[in-house]
């Protein structure tokens, strides 16, 4: 299906250079050596969670998906290449005609996953294989630590919409992706245009505190952006006394007034006087929508203050303090011989330092318990046990080379908030602990 279909304008350019180096120096030299062609299976997995993490959010499979289908060598990139003398003609002329036309396993985008989890599986020749490997985990790492973080946030805000409004925090094009996965992890818009242009996020946004300096007067600038937005305008009250500000506020708009942002000080004592004052002035339904370096732990602590949304940037586009989810792309199993009939053999890292794999082409299922509560993470290379066969976790997303599981990206999102309350309940708790489910081997 055409992204075009789905109503979602996306332009992805060619992604052949969003590489390293050494995918395209180990690909002439299996060239040469005669076992580029061997057939492999690639798997990308995390050995552990970031630090005090109870799960993992699966984001940015749909962006792998593209990325994969526009991995192109172009005569520039090409040209560019044979330049810098980083590979060899006979690898350039092999790039000239390069079309990944493998298979691609994975968990379905907005899923949960955990240490081990074969998050997705990459099959082909070694060569159309390996050359994925850095977009792959680029996408993979930064998307999933986002939607990590968006989900506890989203999760400490309970029915409170959350916005995302991080693009200033970071760099122009990670601030799109970003925005996406926070959608993907529960936030409901954000302020960022492109990812609305781009994915059909809803977007919000009305004035910052330079609107409020333009204007000679306070009151000024509230109404000019009343009379110019309509009485449901969000106002921003912070830039001087905030008290006054309300008062201004609701008499320019009247007790219509949308909402008023707060956005420093004591954020709970401030939206306790705010809603009173509001309340007092006959504005009832006039919403407090609070921003000022929210992270999960701030948004805790306000569940009991009269907030009616949340503004996220800082602490989301960074991850909350996780930026990457440390996922690998490793060589799992390989054929003995260029033969496509030839078996598979089993193959994994071996050293020492913690950075061990397993080998083998593995398949994942979640065991639940008789609640329909998830109970083990439960991965394995041989036969599915007959009672997890209906628990299988990865779904084929490219066959033979053509992408055959692209969704609309709400599909990602109501998938994310059903695993999520499929999850034992201390999965949502702030405070450090392990995996919330053990990833069990059989």
């Amino acid at each position: 299906m055409n992204p075009a279909d789905l109503g979602l304008p996306v332009d992805v350019p060619s992604t052949a250079l969003f590489t390293d180096q050494y995918e395209l120096t180990m690909l002439q030299a299996a060239l040469a050596a005669g076992t580029a062609e061997r057939r492999s299976v690639f798997e990308v997995f995390t050995r552990r969670l970031p630090e005090g993490r109870r799960y993992g959010v699966v984001a940015g499979t749909g962006r792998v998906l593209d990325a994969v289908e526009n991995f192109r060598f172009d005569a520039d990139v090409l040209g560019f290449l044979r330049e810098r003398a980083i590979v060899d003609e006979p690898t350039l002329e092999w790039l000239a005609s390069y079309r990944f036309r493998g298979d691609v396993w994975g968990y379905p985008e907005g899923e949960m996953y955990f240490p081990g989890s074969p998050v997705l599986r990459v099959e082909g020749s070694f060569a159309e294989c390996v050359l994925l490997e850095t977009v792959v985990l680029s996408i993979l790492n930064h998307d999933s630590a986002i939607a990590a973080a968006a989900s506890r946030m989203s999760s400490a805000a309970g029915d409170r919409p959350l916005i995302e409004m991080g693009a200033r925090r970071t760099h122009e094009l990670a601030a799109v992706a970003a925005a996406r996965a926070a959608y993907v992890g529960g936030f409901t818009t954000t302020s960022d245009l492109a990812a609305g242009f781009r994915y059909g996020i809803p977007t919000v946004g009305t004035s910052a505190h330079a609107f409020t300096l333009l204007h000679d007067h306070e009151r000024d600038a509230f109404q000019a952006q009343v009379n110019s937005l309509g009485r449901g305008t969000t106002l921003l009250v912070d830039t001087y006394d905030v008290a006054e500000a309300v008062r201004t506020a609701v008499d320019i708009a009247g007790p219509e007034l949308g909402a008023v942002r707060i956005d420093s000080g004591d954020l709970l004592l401030v939206a306790h006087r705010v809603r009173q004052q509001l309340d007092e002035l006959g504005a009832t339904g006039t919403k407090i929508v609070v921003t000022s370096d929210l992270d999960e732990y701030a948004i805790a602590s306000l569940a009991a203050a009269p907030v009616d949304a949340y503004g996220v940037g800082t602490q989301l586009v960074t991850g909350s303090g996780h930026p990457t989810c440390s996922m690998v792309y490793k060589l799992v199993a390989r054929a003995e011989s260029a033969d496509p009939k030839a078996p598979l053999v089993p193959v994994a890292k071996k050293s020492t330092g913690g950075k061990t794999s397993i080998g083998g082409r593995k398949w994942a299922a979640r065991r639940r318990d008789e609640r329909g509560f998830a109970e083990a993470e439960v991965i394995g290379t041989g036969p599915v046990p007959g009672d997890l066969a209906d628990q299988q976790l990865l779904v084929e997303l490219v066959k033979g080379g053509q992408v055959v599981s692209r969704e609309p990206l709400d599909m990602a999102r109501d998938r994310h908030a059903a695993a999520r309350a499929r999850l034992p309940l201390s999965a949502t708790q702030l405070s450090r602990g392990e995996a919330v489910i053990p990833t069990e081997y059989v």
